[in-house]
């Protein structure tokens, strides 16, 4: 029993320190922005776009998100951390959806 209270009071110390680490998120207007990606996730399709107002924006890929290069249609995994991107995007209740990406490096 000393043990499960151990466990559980280590539990609900370290949670309020997983909501302190995440980073704020920003939803904007509808429209184009350029940016930095700050953080691409493969493993959920999504990316973190640092814009030159200095909002952050997450986005997640869907099958109608359009990613080019150069005017050329490319895969997910030519996204990099740093890159610079022009994103197009539509404002839906609280999130935003990624219309097209345009790698611009």
């Amino acid at each position: 029993m000393k043990n499960v209270k151990s466990i559980l009071l280590a539990f609900l110390l370290f949670v309020p320190f997983l909501y302190a680490c995440q980073e704020k998120t920003d939803v904007v207007e509808s429209g184009t922005y350029q940016g930095v990606i700050d953080e691409v996730e493969a493993e959920k399709s999504e990316i973190y776009v640092k814009t030159e107002d200095d909002k952050r924006l997450e986005l997640y890929f869907n099958e109608s998100t359009e990613l080019t290069q150069n005017g050329q249609t490319v895969n997910f995994d030519q996204l990099r951390e740093g890159g610079r991107v022009e994103v197009e995007v539509e404002k839906v209740g609280n999130r935003l959806e990624p219309r097209a990406v345009r790698i611009l490096e």
